[in-house]
C-alpha cells in the first residue's frame, strides 16, 4: 500500500475509533442524563406509549388509562373520585409532569423499574403489550370518603393511622381537585384552577402533608406526656401548682384561659379536660425548653417524614426562654405541626406510647400482581412509657366523655381526643383554626387515630371550635374504620 493510500486507511480507522467511543460513551455513560433530561421527547413517547401501572385501594384500581385522541403521546392518565384522592395519587399528566405517588413510584407505574425487566423481555417475544407495575396503598376507602365528605365546603386536611402498625388509612385535603382535567395535553384553563400562583385556595396543596399549623392546644398532648415522662407529675389526679393568675415568665402579662373552667392548681386530668393554658404553659415553662424539645423530637417534630411522600417537617423551636417554651407549650408561639404529624402523637398515645413509621404503600408488584416489594411496619420511636401513656390515654378519654370533645363519642368504643383552637395571625386578627385529635379503641385494641384541622374562612368567629367543626369530622373518620375491623 502506498503512503497516501495508508494515510487515508488511518485517517478512516481514527474516524470509525472516534465513532465508537461517542456511541459508547452516549449509550451508557450519558445514558442516565439523557433518560433524565426533560427535553428528550423520546423518553416522554415512550412514557406513554402504553398503560400506565394502577394505583390500587381496598383491592379496587382508583386509576386507569385511555387513549389519547391526538398528538405522539397514545395513552393519558384517568383517575376515579380524581379530587377525593389526589392527596394520595398525586397527579401524572403529559405537560406538567408527576407529583406525589405518581411521581414517586413512576418507575415502577411505568414498567421502566429494574424489577420488571423480565416482564418487558417477555412481552417483545410474546408480542403482549407492554404494561406498568402497580402499587398497593394502605388507604381505606371507607375513611377516605368519610374524611373527604366531612371537609366539603371547607378548607382544612385529615391523617388518620393504624397505630399498630403505622399503616396511612386516609389522606384528605380541601379544597382539591381532579388529576384528570391536566392529565392530557389538555388546555391552560384546568391548570390555572390549580395552579397557586393563579388560585390563592391552591387547591393542590397536600395540607395533610405539606402545611404546617399552629395545633393549639392539641398540643397539650404532647405536654402532658413531657410532664409524665419527666416526672413532674406521676398521678394525673394529683393537684398541680398552678396558681391563676400565672403570669408569663419575664413578661408583665398573664396568661388567660378560654371559659370559666376550675384550672387554678388543677390536675392534670381536669386540665385537659377544660384545656387549661395556665396548667400546660406552667408545665412547659417548669420542664425547661430542653426536655420539651426532647419530647417532642421522640413523636416526631423536627424532622421530616417520607410516607413515601415527603410530609414537611413539624416544628418545635430550641434555645427558646421559658416564656417562649411556655406558649409554645400550648401549641403556639412557634410551635407548628402538620395533621400528620398529630396524627402521629395520637398514635404513639394509643399504642401504649409506641409510635410506628407512617406508610402509605403496603405492596409494589408486577403486571400481574406478583409481589415485588412490601413494606413492613417499623416502630420509630418510644415517646412514651406504657404506664405513661396509658394515664394519657386515660386523661384523653374525660375529655371526650364529659369534657369539650363529647361530639366525638361512639358507641361500642373507647374514644380519647383533644380539642384545638389555634391562634392566626398578628394578635390572633384571622380566624383560628379547628383542630381535633382522637383515636378509637375496642376490645382489640386501637385501630385508628385522626387528627383534622378545619380553616374555616366563612364560619363566625364564635362558632369556630375543635369540638364544634373538627370532632364530628374525626367521629365519622374512626367509625369508618371501626366498621370495617368487626
Amino acid at each position: 500500500m502506498n503512503k497516501p493510500l495508508r494515510r487515508v486507511a488511518i485517517f478512516c480507522g481514527l474516524l470509525v475509533l472516534a465513532l465508537l467511543v461517542r456511541v459508547n460513551w452516549v449509550q451508557y455513560v450519558k445514558a442516565d442524563e439523557l433518560t433524565k433530561d426533560p427535553n428528550n421527547r423520546r423518553v416522554l413517547i415512550d412514557r406513554y406509549a402504553h398503560k400506565r401501572g394502577d394505583i390500587i385501594v381496598d383491592g379496587k384500581a382508583i386509576t386507569g388509562s385511555v387513549e389519547a385522541k391526538n398528538g405522539d403521546l397514545k395513552y393519558k392518565r384517568t383517575y376515579k373520585d380524581g379530587a377525593m384522592w389526589a392527596p394520595v395519587t398525586g397527579f401524572a399528566s403529559q405537560v406538567y409532569g408527576a407529583t406525589q405517588l405518581e411521581s414517586i413510584e413512576d418507575d415502577i407505574l411505568t414498567g421502566t423499574d429494574d424489577r420488571l425487566f423480565f416482564d418487558r423481555t417477555l412481552s417483545m417475544f410474546t408480542g403482549d403489550k407492554r404494561q406498568g407495575g402497580n402499587v398497593l396503598t394502605t388507604l381505606n376507602g371507607d375513611a377516605q370518603r368519610a374524611a373527604y365528605n366531612g371537609l366539603k365546603g371547607k378548607k382544612g386536611a385529615v391523617a388518620a393511622l393504624d397505630p399498630r402498625t403505622g399503616k396511612i388509612l386516609a389522606l384528605a385535603s380541601a379544597p382539591s381537585y381532579d388529576p384528570s382535567t391536566i392529565a392530557g395535553m389538555g388546555d391552560g384553563k384546568a391548570w390555572e384552577k390549580i395552579d397557586k400562583k393563579l388560585n390563592p385556595d391552591d387547591p393542590s396543596l397536600n395540607r395533610a402533608l405539606r402545611q404546617t399549623y399552629p395545633p393549639g392546644s392539641t398540643f397539650k398532648a404532647v405536654t402532658a406526656a413531657a410532664a409524665l415522662e419527666h416526672g413532674l407529675y406521676d398521678n394525673v389526679d394529683e393537684k398541680t401548682k398552678s396558681p391563676l393568675p400565672w403570669r408569663l415568665p419575664l413578661s408583665t402579662k398573664n396568661l388567660v384561659n378560654d371559659g370559666n373552667h376550675p384550672c387554678e392548681n388543677a390536675t392534670l386530668r381536669v386540665a385537659l379536660q377544660w384545656s387549661c393554658n395556665t396548667v400546660f404553659g406552667k408545665i412547659g415553662a417548669d420542664l425547661g425548653n430542653e426536655k420539651m424539645l426532647e419530647t417532642a423530637e421522640k413523636f416526631g417534630f423536627n424532622e421530616e417524614q417520607f410516607v413515601p411522600v415527603r410530609a414537611t417537617a413539624s416544628v418545635f423551636s430550641k434555645d427558646m426562654d421559658k416564656a417562649g417554651t411556655a406558649l409554645s407549650s400550648i401549641g403556639q408561639f412557634n410551635t407548628a405541626a402538620t395533621p400528620l404529624q398529630m396524627a402521629m402523637v395520637t398514635a404513639a398515645i394509643a399504642n401504649d406510647g409506641k409510635l410506628m413509621k407512617p406508610y402509605m404503600v403496603d405492596r409494589l408488584t408486577d403486571p400481574n400482581l406478583d409481589v415485588l416489594e412490601k413494606t413492613s411496619p417499623e416502630e420509630m420511636s418510644q415517646p412514651l412509657s406504657p404506664e405513661n401513656a396509658q394515664k394519657l390515654q386515660e386523661m384523653m378519654e374525660t375529655v371526650v366523655k364529659e369534657g369539650t370533645g363529647t361530639r366525638a363519642q361512639i358507641q361500642g368504643a373507647t374514644v380519647g381526643g383533644k380539642t384545638g383552637t389555634a391562634q392566626h395571625g398578628v394578635d390572633n386578627s384571622e380566624k383560628p383554626y379547628a383542630w381535633f385529635i382522637s383515636y378509637a379503641k375496642t376490645d382489640n385494641g386501637s385501630p385508628v387515630a385522626v387528627a383534622v384541622v378545619v380553616e374555616d374562612d366563612n364560619a363566625n368567629r364564635e362558632d369556630i371550635s375543635g369540638g364544634g367543626l373538627a370532632a364530628p369530622i374525626a367521629k365519622d373518620v374512626m367509625q369508618a374504620v371501626l366498621e370495617r375491623e368487626k
